[in-house]
């Protein structure tokens, strides 16, 4: 269950959030909400590779609500995608999916072309940080970064994004529990909640 924790963070218990430093995992997750709700979106064994599960999502959905209708997403380490496709299933209006690994990003593209109106999915294979600096300025209104903790890529990708994001865009950053990522100049947090693993939080672009 969820608990208001010290300092007002509410904390989900045995609910993890993707990247989380375990074993590898296999299985599904999927879709909780909007018009591709229920859709099941497998999970390959994968270093690193830890989904946001459902409650996390859930919570972090309902926070975006207000936001989504016609936003413009990218989802920085995509891994199976349950982001980038959870927001335009609730009305984004595009989702960027960043995935290195080619066998992750050809799953991602499977699942688009076969989801009704998945033409709004862009699957876009390679190197996040590198992919992200090219993005064009203002591009996007909501960008979700959740590396693989081992990586240490908070920084470099939050820098990689200023210039994609627009002004008063929302972020969404998944980081270790112990030491938890901080909002860059000019950015500040909205909410935030914490699983055993993970420091989940959600920031506001200041414009």
């Amino acid at each position: 269950m969820g608990e208001n924790g010290a300092h007002g963070i509410t904390r989900i218990f045995n609910a993890p959030c993707s990247g989380a430093p375990m074993k590898q995992a296999s299985g599904r997750v999927r879709i909780v909400g909007g018009r591709w709700r229920g859709t099941r979106l497998d999970v390959p064994d994968a270093p690193g590779l830890r989904p946001t599960g459902d409650r996390v999502r859930e919570t972090l959905f309902n926070w975006l609500q207000p936001a989504l209708p016609g936003a413009r997403v990218v989802d920085a380490f995509a891994g199976t995608g349950a982001l980038g496709l959870e927001a335009v299933s609730r009305g984004a209006r595009s989702a960027l999916l960043i995935e290195r690994e080619p066998a992750l990003a050809a799953a991602l593209s499977a699942v688009a072309a076969r989801l009704p109106g998945g033409q709004a999915v862009e699957v876009r294979r390679g190197d996040a940080l590198q992919v992200l600096a090219a993005l064009p300025a203002g591009g996007f209104d909501i960008a979700f970064v959740d590396p693989p903790f081992a990586a240490d890529l908070w920084t470099p990708a939050l820098a990689a994004l200023d210039i994609a994001l627009a002004p008063q865009a929302w972020l969404y950053v998944e980081s270790p529990v112990a030491r938890p990522a901080q909002p860059p100049a000019g950015w500040r947090q909205h909410r935030e909640l914490a699983t055993r693993e993970a420091h989940c939080a959600l920031w506001r672009r200041d414009g």
